[in-house]
């Protein structure tokens, strides 16, 4: 969670309807009450803005880092944009970040490999919609040290603050907190379910869904 951006960030999302609630089967198999699908921010307008909200969450968490990685493929998009929007920040005064991603397929000709973008170095910063199962953040950690250069931390979109596992071995921690602890490094999201719950608790047009999303996070949250 970044500072007051963060529940700007769910109401855009709720606008965009990227974010939904109702009930929803999701990748775990659970039915979860709400839904936060990154795909549908699928204009220009609604990226560019979506990437100024990656771009502060970034610079207000104070990591130091010297480029991006977008992970294919949802990555790709994402630290592209991000890109263009740190480098309008005020904040970094106009400083030029640059960015890479990486193919699912290795190129056998012109430059080959499955690297694009910039060359890997330095502290890198992964940038991605959500964390999972972290298999995603697993490349890109090994992609970013095989290169010589160092992941600083996991820029993300939303986290779900959801611990992983049947409902009778539910995991100690969330996705986001075993990617942290696994790899040493910070992930940064824009927005969590906290979030999203101080925004159910302000709005009385979406009271008919705070107590379905209370009861999830008291089952699967952290």
């Amino acid at each position: 969670m970044v500072g007051n951006i963060s529940e700007e960030f769910v109401r855009f999302a709720l606008a965009q309807d990227v974010l939904r609630f109702g009930e929803f089967r999701v990748k775990s198999g659970r039915l979860s009450p709400y839904f936060f699908n990154a795909g549908l921010f699928n204009t220009g307008a609604s990226v560019g803005r979506l990437a100024q909200f990656y771009a502060r969450a970034l610079v207000a968490s104070g990591v130091a880092f010297d480029m991006l990685f977008g992970p294919a493929y949802k990555g790709i998009p994402l630290a592209t944009a991000t890109a263009s929007a740190l480098a309008a920040l005020p904040d970094l005064g106009g400083r030029d970040v640059p960015f890479a991603f990486n193919r699912k397929e290795t190129k056998d000709h012109g430059e080959g490999g499955t690297l694009v973008g910039a060359p890997l170095h330095g502290r890198v910063v992964i940038i991605d919609d959500v964390i999972t199962a972290g298999t995603s953040v697993r490349e890109s950690v090994a992609i970013i040290r095989q290169a010589g250069a160092e992941p600083a931390a996991v820029l993300i979109a939303l986290d779900r603050m959801e611990r992983a596992g049947a409902d009778d071995a539910l995991s100690a921690h969330s996705a986001v907190q075993e990617v942290s602890q696994t790899y040493g490094i910070p992930v940064v999201s824009i927005a969590s379910l906290t979030d999203i719950m101080a925004v159910l608790a302000d709005d009385a047009g979406l009271a008919a869904h705070r107590a379905s999303v209370a009861a999830y996070r008291q089952r699967y949250g952290v």
